[in-house]
């Protein structure tokens, strides 16, 4: 994979933004400003593994097979942005997932920072996600009926995970045992959109955003799609529905965890959309 410096990827994206393209996202092709909240329901799959400081292999966890966290959810989404120009936009947006649980007797021997909590133990654990994005989009093609463009971005996601049970580091006694680990990851990413005015009032819209590159201590891929319609109730609001879907997947070799993250959000959504 390419090398990219961070200092530079981070300036570019908070220059340029996330993959997101505005327009379409917004809830007519001439819309200036919008603010969106969504509900979205994906189906989750989250693998992650950590290895210790004392170099052991941190197993390859499924946090939902194997500690059972839920792997349907609820969720809100925020989404603010605005039409520059003629061609340009910008957005931003916001989600997050956290979930816990407490799985009574794992199947098998799991390791994580050292930490070996063997068959048949006790676990809480909890996996927390952050997502926040910003990006800017060029159309190509902007009229009253149809949009096409590219955009460019930054995705940074936030992850925090916890494992607490019964353990041992070693040939050490077991004994209760805490590990906690977080990371904040930043990826640039590539994105084409398109949106079509069916009628004044209904627009159906889609995107694809893709990148797979080195940045610094992360070595990542991300592909983020998104389909929606939607109807224009009144001049300034909107509803509509939408089926999202998120692959990523990330190496990290940091002080603080040196490991795996990769995980799935796959589902529809519902959103209302107010528009200026």
């Amino acid at each position: 994979m390419t090398r990219l410096p961070l200092k530079a990827v981070l300036t570019a994206g908070v220059l340029c933004g996330s993959a997101l393209a505005g327009a379409a996202h917004a809830q007519a092709l001439d819309d200036r400003y919008w603010f969106e909240a969504q509900a979205y329901w994906p189906d989750v799959n989250t693998t992650v593994s950590v290895a210790g400081p004392n170099g052991l292999v941190g197993a390859k966890i499924d946090m939902e097979s194997d500690l059972d966290l839920a792997d349907r959810k609820t969720l809100p989404a925020f989404q603010a942005g605005a039409r520059i120009g003629d061609r340009w936009s910008i957005i931003g947006e916001y989600y997050g997932l956290d979930r816990s649980g407490t799985v009574a007797s794992i199947g098998r021997d799991i390791t994580f920072d050292d930490v070996t909590y063997a068959t048949g133990a006790s676990i809480s654990s909890s996996f927390d996600t952050k997502v926040y994005r910003v990006a800017v989009g060029y159309a190509f093609i902007q009229n009253d009926k149809l949009a096409l463009g590219a955009s460019l971005g930054l995705h940074v996601t936030q992850f925090k995970v916890t494992l607490s049970g019964k353990g041992h580091v070693g040939n050490a006694a077991i004994q209760s045992e805490l590990r906690k680990r977080d990371a904040l990851a930043p990826l640039p990413t590539l994105g084409l959109y398109g949106a079509y005015q069916i009628t004044p009032r209904l627009l159906i819209g889609g995107r694809v955003d893709y990148l797979s590159l080195k940045v610094g201590d992360y070595d990542g891929r991300l592909t983020n799609t998104e389909a929606r319609l939607s109807y224009r109730l009144f001049k300034n609001v909107g509803i509509g529905a939408a089926y999202r879907y998120v692959d990523y997947d990330l190496n990290i070799d940091k002080p603080r965890w040196q490991g795996e993250v990769a995980y799935k959000f796959k589902g529809p959504a519902v959103f209302l959309t107010a528009a200026f």
